[in-house]
Protein backbone atom coordinates (compact mmCIF):
# COMPACT_ATOMS: atom_id res chain seq x y z
CA UNK A 1 0.00 0.00 0.00
CA UNK A 2 1.66 3.13 -0.91
CA UNK A 3 0.72 6.80 -0.75
CA UNK A 4 2.65 10.02 -2.00
CA UNK A 5 3.80 10.47 1.95
CA UNK A 6 5.29 7.00 2.25
CA UNK A 7 6.45 5.84 -0.89
CA UNK A 8 7.93 2.20 -0.97
CA UNK A 9 6.02 1.33 2.51
CA UNK A 10 5.18 -2.28 1.96
CA UNK A 11 2.62 -3.64 5.07
CA UNK A 12 2.10 -7.25 5.68
CA UNK A 13 0.26 -8.57 8.03
CA UNK A 14 2.13 -10.69 10.44
CA UNK A 15 1.95 -13.00 13.74
CA UNK A 16 2.45 -10.89 16.89
CA UNK A 17 5.46 -12.97 18.03
CA UNK A 18 7.23 -12.28 14.85
CA UNK A 19 10.74 -11.33 15.78
CA UNK A 20 10.53 -7.80 13.93
CA UNK A 21 7.38 -7.32 15.68
CA UNK A 22 8.78 -8.40 19.22
CA UNK A 23 11.56 -5.90 18.91
CA UNK A 24 9.96 -2.81 17.78
CA UNK A 25 7.15 -3.80 20.69
CA UNK A 26 9.86 -3.63 23.37
CA UNK A 27 11.69 -0.38 21.72
CA UNK A 28 7.96 0.69 21.83
CA UNK A 29 7.94 -0.28 25.33
CA UNK A 30 11.03 1.52 25.92
CA UNK A 31 9.32 4.94 24.56
CA UNK A 32 6.77 4.50 27.31
CA UNK A 33 9.46 3.96 30.08
CA UNK A 34 10.90 7.08 29.21
CA UNK A 35 7.78 9.10 28.54
CA UNK A 36 5.87 7.61 31.54
CA UNK A 37 7.91 6.20 33.64
CA UNK A 38 7.25 2.57 33.05
CA UNK A 39 5.67 0.28 30.23
CA UNK A 40 2.46 -0.15 28.90
CA UNK A 41 0.84 -3.31 31.08
CA UNK A 42 -2.15 -4.11 28.85
CA UNK A 43 -1.81 -7.47 28.49
CA UNK A 44 -1.51 -8.53 24.34
CA UNK A 45 -0.79 -12.09 22.89
CA UNK A 46 -0.59 -13.37 19.81
CA UNK A 47 -4.36 -14.66 20.19
CA UNK A 48 -5.02 -11.20 20.82
CA UNK A 49 -4.46 -10.67 16.67
CA UNK A 50 -5.88 -14.34 15.30
CA UNK A 51 -8.83 -13.86 12.48
CA UNK A 52 -11.58 -13.84 14.86
CA UNK A 53 -9.97 -11.36 17.31
CA UNK A 54 -7.56 -8.94 15.32
CA UNK A 55 -5.00 -8.42 13.33
CA UNK A 56 -1.03 -7.57 13.37
CA UNK A 57 0.55 -5.41 10.38
CA UNK A 58 4.13 -4.48 9.79
CA UNK A 59 5.62 -1.96 7.37
CA UNK A 60 8.96 -2.12 5.82
CA UNK A 61 10.63 0.28 4.21
CA UNK A 62 13.83 -0.71 1.30
CA UNK A 63 13.36 -4.13 3.30
CA UNK A 64 13.28 -2.74 6.77
CA UNK A 65 10.59 -2.92 9.57
CA UNK A 66 9.86 0.82 10.40
CA UNK A 67 6.05 0.72 11.57
CA UNK A 68 4.00 -1.70 13.24
CA UNK A 69 0.36 -1.51 14.76
CA UNK A 70 -2.71 -3.75 15.13
CA UNK A 71 -6.54 -3.65 16.22
CA UNK A 72 -8.62 -6.04 18.15
CA UNK A 73 -12.07 -6.64 18.70
CA UNK A 74 -13.39 -4.79 21.38
CA UNK A 75 -17.13 -6.22 22.40
CA UNK A 76 -17.00 -4.37 25.94
CA UNK A 77 -16.59 -0.65 24.06
CA UNK A 78 -19.26 1.70 22.97
CA UNK A 79 -18.05 4.74 21.39
CA UNK A 80 -20.17 7.55 18.46
CA UNK A 81 -22.85 5.30 18.21
CA UNK A 82 -21.24 2.36 17.17
CA UNK A 83 -22.34 -1.56 17.43
CA UNK A 84 -18.87 -2.95 16.74
CA UNK A 85 -15.77 -1.44 18.55
CA UNK A 86 -12.23 -2.47 17.16
CA UNK A 87 -8.87 -1.01 19.34
CA UNK A 88 -5.70 0.34 17.59
CA UNK A 89 -3.02 -1.26 19.97
CA UNK A 90 0.72 -0.67 19.35
CA UNK A 91 1.12 1.39 16.62
CA UNK A 92 4.62 2.70 16.68
CA UNK A 93 7.24 4.30 13.73
CA UNK A 94 11.30 4.04 14.68
CA UNK A 95 12.48 6.92 15.14
CA UNK A 96 14.70 7.09 12.33
CA UNK A 97 11.49 6.39 10.03
CA UNK A 98 9.10 8.92 11.53
CA UNK A 99 7.87 11.83 9.58
CA UNK A 100 7.72 10.11 6.01
CA UNK A 101 4.01 9.31 6.08
CA UNK A 102 4.43 5.79 7.29
CA UNK A 103 2.13 6.44 10.60
CA UNK A 104 -0.56 7.96 8.55
CA UNK A 105 -0.28 5.21 6.00
CA UNK A 106 -0.67 2.93 8.71
CA UNK A 107 -3.39 4.01 10.32
CA UNK A 108 -5.20 4.20 7.11
CA UNK A 109 -4.12 0.59 6.42
CA UNK A 110 -5.44 -0.39 10.02
CA UNK A 111 -9.17 1.56 9.31
CA UNK A 112 -9.79 -0.19 6.42
CA UNK A 113 -8.75 -3.64 7.87
CA UNK A 114 -10.98 -3.34 10.60
CA UNK A 115 -14.22 -1.50 8.48
CA UNK A 116 -13.25 -4.97 6.21
CA UNK A 117 -13.28 -7.40 9.57
CA UNK A 118 -16.72 -5.62 10.22
CA UNK A 119 -16.34 -3.02 13.13
CA UNK A 120 -18.20 0.51 12.28
CA UNK A 121 -16.12 2.26 14.68
CA UNK A 122 -12.11 2.53 15.81
CA UNK A 123 -11.19 3.65 19.48
CA UNK A 124 -7.76 3.93 20.44
CA UNK A 125 -5.76 4.77 24.16
CA UNK A 126 -2.98 7.39 24.11
CA UNK A 127 -1.36 9.59 26.60
CA UNK A 128 -0.70 12.90 26.83
CA UNK A 129 3.51 12.93 26.83
CA UNK A 130 2.78 11.94 23.42
CA UNK A 131 1.48 15.26 21.16
CA UNK A 132 2.39 13.87 18.20
CA UNK A 133 0.66 10.54 18.39
CA UNK A 134 -2.57 12.80 19.71
CA UNK A 135 -1.95 15.40 16.50
CA UNK A 136 -1.66 12.71 13.75
CA UNK A 137 -5.30 11.09 15.52
CA UNK A 138 -6.83 14.08 15.34
CA UNK A 139 -5.89 15.38 11.99
CA UNK A 140 -7.11 11.37 10.99
CA UNK A 141 -10.81 12.35 12.19
CA UNK A 142 -10.72 11.15 15.72
CA UNK A 143 -12.47 12.64 18.27
CA UNK A 144 -12.66 12.38 22.46
CA UNK A 145 -14.71 9.53 23.55
CA UNK A 146 -15.50 8.05 26.96
CA UNK A 147 -12.45 5.87 28.72
CA UNK A 148 -12.54 2.62 28.90
CA UNK A 149 -9.61 -0.66 29.57
CA UNK A 150 -7.24 -0.62 32.13
CA UNK A 151 -5.95 3.07 31.91
CA UNK A 152 -9.79 4.47 31.97
CA UNK A 153 -9.42 6.39 35.66
CA UNK A 154 -5.92 7.64 34.67
CA UNK A 155 -5.98 11.63 34.19
CA UNK A 156 -3.10 11.35 31.61
CA UNK A 157 -4.39 8.58 29.15
CA UNK A 158 -6.58 10.11 25.91
CA UNK A 159 -9.20 8.25 24.86
CA UNK A 160 -9.83 8.67 20.70
CA UNK A 161 -12.41 7.45 18.53
CA UNK A 162 -13.64 7.60 14.39
CA UNK A 163 -16.87 6.22 12.64
CA UNK A 164 -15.41 4.05 9.72
CA UNK A 165 -17.72 4.39 6.79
Amino acid sequence: MDTPASVGLDIERVSFGASDVVRLVADLQQEFVLRYGGPDETVLTVDTFDDESGQFFLGRSAGEPVVIGGWRMRRDVAALGGTRAAEIKRMYVVPTAQRRGHARTMLAHLETTAREAGADVLVLETGAEQPEAIALYESSGYTPVEGFGLYKDEPSVRYLGKRLA
